[in-house]
C-alpha cells in the first residue's frame, strides 16, 4: 500500500476530487495548508503599498491506495492540477506498512 500526499492549488481541488471519485477513490483526507517552495511567495499591491506574502494557501490531499493504483491516481492529480506555472504543487508517495479500520478491525488492503 502507498500513501499519496498531494499539495495543490486551492482552486484546483474540486476538479481533482471529482476525477478521483470517478476513478473509484472518493475517500480522502483534505487539509488546508500554507507554505512555499521555489516560488518563495508572491508580492501583491493593496492600497498602493506592496506586500510580500511568503506563505501561500494550498490544499493537501492524502489518499492511501493499493500499489497498483498509484500511477493512475498520480497521473489524474497531475492532469487536473497542472497549469504549467510555479506553485502548481508537489506529490509525495510513501510506503504504508498496514492500515486498520477501527469499526470492524479489518486490516490490510481490505481496510482501505
Amino acid at each position: 500500500m502507498k500513501k499519496i500526499e498531494a499539495i495543490v492549488r486551492t482552486e484546483m481541488f474540486d476538479s481533482i476530487k471529482d476525477a478521483l471519485s470517478e476513478l473509484g477513490y472518493p475517500g480522502m483526507t483534505v487539509t488546508m495548508v500554507k507554505g512555499h517552495g521555489n516560488q518563495k511567495g508572491i508580492v501583491e499591491t493593496w492600497r498602493g503599498k506592496m506586500f510580500r506574502i511568503d506563505l501561500l494557501s494550498k490544499i493537501k490531499i492524502e489518499i492511501t491506495v493499493k500499489d497498483t493504483d498509484v500511477e493512475n491516481i498520480v497521473n489524474t492529480i497531475v492532469q487536473k492540477s497542472q497549469t504549467g506555472n510555479m506553485g502548481d504543487g508537489k506529490i509525495f508517495i510513501s510506503h504504508i506498512e498496514n492500515v486498520y479500520r477501527v469499526r470492524t478491525k479489518e486490516s490490510g488492503e481490505i481496510a482501505i
